[in-house]
């Protein structure tokens, strides 16, 4: 005999029936699905748990082919090209190793000749690099698309299944409960009925916790997808790029073939006439910037840490130091060095060291006279925390002046140009409040010089004091 009942809320669907004297909880009544005459229980044989009970997993990066195609998936793709990725760095490391060692050897005309021969056999390794790398963030890209299209199918499917659930739920509020129990045939019929909409219930409260999880992890996917795209690009830059370096290092070859006459005795006389170009630049720079930093107020600087700014190489080593280092005692007429030198295979990835805007760039290979006596290629970054960056001896540079730099951003390729004797970065800390001001033909930071004309010059600081060498 019922003795009383009572729903709770809409929202529990529970309702507590005291029945012959024992406390029974049951769920709110629900009508038979979309009007049939089936009830819940055949609803929830053939209707819920053939929608949604226990969806498998749909494939994450499947067949290339969905239409049976050949068997090939996408990830055995993408280990493929990672795998030939690998062959390729090992070729570059044999022959950077035969590089370092050629570095050691006296400077002649066969040395020159060697270095030029392997950074470019270097290079075309890099270009294979560059072309193996595109094609697998395609794979990467097509993979995570896949993966999209499945959180979005299942997302969909969630979508109409909770809609579904909540219309069920939200006819039978309006149902008197005991009309449920005086339809059933007995006792057990209406327990069953109480348990098919528990078990409503916990479907749907499963659902919504599958479509949070299913709407974030398609965030993740595409937020992933954008980054391999980027990644492209960026890749597609650096092919083009050493596809240009590569020419410009057999026009190189050529011209210096041309001017030595393929002569060693041309070559060593060419040789001493660059070291007394050279020699006067540096002990000229030398003066401007020993008074430059006289002049540097520290309360204008920020505070001395590593992490003000990124390694600005991909990869790489430090190759000498600031200051009165050994090989500037050596070598340089102001026996100091303004910066610090970072070395790596020609055509490496050259990084903005913090946010700023580039305010100068050149050439000074280009430069009647200067021709393998100063920067090179070069790049000025002037940052906002007071400090100014600058990036020589550069293959290439992809900015302009003006122009707003990110932090970690590819801004250029590391090389062998100006007074370099093997492929590294130069890479000097300016006080920015040491730089002149910018006059026509003049940019921001730049000083005329009797060797080599407009050159960069600032009052230099400490690099290592600002980058986490160690990294």
């Amino acid at each position: 005999m019922w003795i009383t009942g009572m729903r709770l809320t809409p929202h529990t669907f529970f309702v507590v029936l005291l029945l012959t004297g024992m406390a029974v909880v049951v769920p709110a009544p629900l009508r038979a699905h979309d009007g049939d005459d089936k009830g819940l229980d055949g609803y929830l044989r053939e209707d819920l748990l053939k929608e949604i009970g226990d969806h498998p997993d749909l494939p994450r990066g499947g067949s290339l082919d969905d239409s049976g195609g050949p068997p090939t998936t996408l990830r055995d793709l993408i280990e493929l090209k990672a795998k030939e990725l690998q062959v390729i760095q090992t070729q570059r490391n044999a022959v950077q190793k035969d590089l370092d060692e050629l570095a050691k050897s006296s400077a002649g005309l066969k040395r020159e000749l060697n270095l030029i021969d392997g950074n470019i056999n270097q290079l075309n390794f890099s270009i294979k690099a560059n072309t193996l790398t595109i094609e697998k963030l395609d794979l990467e890209t097509k993979a995570l698309e896949n993966d999209i299209a499945d959180f979005e199918r299942n997302i969909s499917g969630k979508k109409q299944l909770m809609a579904k659930l909540f219309l069920e739920l939200q006819q039978r509020e309006h149902e008197n409960l005991l009309i449920m129990f005086l339809k059933s045939k007995s006792l057990s019929e209406s327990v069953t009925e109480a348990q098919n909409l528990v078990t409503v219930n916990t479907t749907l409260s499963s659902s919504i916790t599958e479509f949070k999880r299913l709407q974030a992890e398609l965030s993740s996917a595409r937020d992933a997808a954008e980054e391999k795209r980027r990644r492209k690009e960026v890749q597609q830059v650096g092919l083009l790029s050493r596809q240009t370096i590569v020419k410009e290092q057999k026009t190189e070859k050529q011209r210096f073939l041309s001017e030595t006459k393929n002569k060693e005795s041309v070559y060593q006389t060419q040789l001493s006439e660059l070291k007394r170009i050279q020699d006067d630049l540096s002990e000229e720079i030398g003066k401007y910037e020993t008074e430059l930093r006289k002049n540097i107020d520290p309360n204008l600087l920020p505070l001395p840490r590593p992490g003000v700014f990124i390694w600005p190489v991909d990869g790489g080593s430090l190759t000498q130091g600031y200051g009165r280092t050994a090989f500037a005692l050596r070598t340089y007429r102001s026996q100091w060095h303004n910066g610090i030198d970072i070395g790596a295979p020609l055509g490496t990835e050259i990084f903005a060291a913090e946010n700023g805007t580039v305010i100068n760039v050149g050439n000074q290979d280009a430069y009647r006279g200067c021709y393998k006596a100063g920067y090179g290629k070069f790049i000025v970054v002037k940052h906002t925390n007071g400090l100014t960056t600058l990036y020589g001896h550069l293959s290439g540079y992809i900015v302009s002046i003006g122009q707003a730099v990110a932090r970690g951003q590819v801004i250029g390729y590391l090389g062998r140009t100006g007074w370099a004797t093997g492929p590294h970065l130069h890479f000097t800390v300016f006080a920015s409040q040491t730089l002149a001001p910018a006059k026509p033909g003049m940019p921001e930071g730049t000083r005329g010089t009797n060797v080599c004309g407009p050159m960069p010059v600032g009052g230099d600081l400490n690099p290592t004091l600002y980058v986490d060498t160690s990294r």
